[in-house]
């Protein structure tokens, strides 16, 4: 399996461990990302056993979870607890609670402390120019944009992705993320985009390999594929 050439980093997004090692493995993705609502439809039960286990296997890549309170108070103890797993972990902050409240006073005083974070659920121009605001040359955080959940509106996220990486780039250590990956094609976008890292599902990263492929081989195999399937279910007319 022969994945292409990318500038942008590839973090495998999702939450069942075989997946991860097995992508981990390969050599090919740079990072994992997970998030609350991933471990709960992956049947994660205990969120901490959980992390600890991953991060037994997974020692010197990025992964990234997420605190889940609503509160500010408790989002700050759940990320203390969830910066101490491991020197390879960033901690994914919302850029608002539920009431949308900015976190951007808690985020600020996080990484004054020197924890690596990622900054999630950001959809606007107004929640980035805040992070910015408030981010300093020094401070490790990646800026996640939901460029996918931006397109289900209709909305085209490459302009705000493209102006994200341009208006970060006097931050050394910040990184745009490209988040919610919709289809494999948004892989590439990003990577156009200069994007630092993009998050992608299973099935996404495993239809990279096809990157360069012949459409009209492509399109041979799937008039192949109809057929075979038709045969199998025993159609008639």
């Amino acid at each position: 399996m022969t994945f292409p050439k990318l500038k942008v980093h590839v973090y495998a997004d999702g939450a069942n461990k075989d997946a991860m090692i097995k992508r981990y493995r390969e050599g090919f993705v740079k990072g994992f990302t997970t998030n609350p609502t991933l471990m709960a439809k992956a049947g994660v039960t205990d969120y901490a056993a959980f992390a600890k286990t991953i991060l037994g296997e997974i020692k010197d890549l990025p992964i990234s979870f997420e605190v889940f309170s609503d509160e500010m108070h408790e989002m700050e103890r759940e990320a203390l607890i969830i910066g101490a797993w491991g020197s390879n972990v960033n901690i994914k902050i919302p850029i608002t609670n539920t009431k949308g409240e900015p976190s951007l006073p808690l985020i600020q005083k996080l990484l004054a402390k020197n924890l690596k974070l990622n900054v999630t659920a950001i959809f606007t121009q107004a929640q980035l120019d805040g992070l910015r605001e408030i981010t300093k040359p020094q401070d490790d955080v990646i800026v996640s944009i939901f460029a996918g959940r931006i397109a289900d509106t209709g909305v085209d996220p490459m302009p705000l992705m493209k102006k994200a990486v341009q208006d970060f780039k006097h931050l050394p250590k910040a990184k745009i993320l490209w988040a919610s990956c919709r289809e494999t094609l948004n892989i590439y976008q990003a990577d156009d985009c200069g994007c630092h890292i993009v998050t992608a599902t299973d099935d996404q990263i495993a239809k990279l390999p096809q990157h360069g492929k012949s459409l009209s081989e492509f399109s041979l195999e799937t008039v192949k594929m109809f057929l075979a399937d038709a045969t199998k279910a025993g159609f008639k007319l």
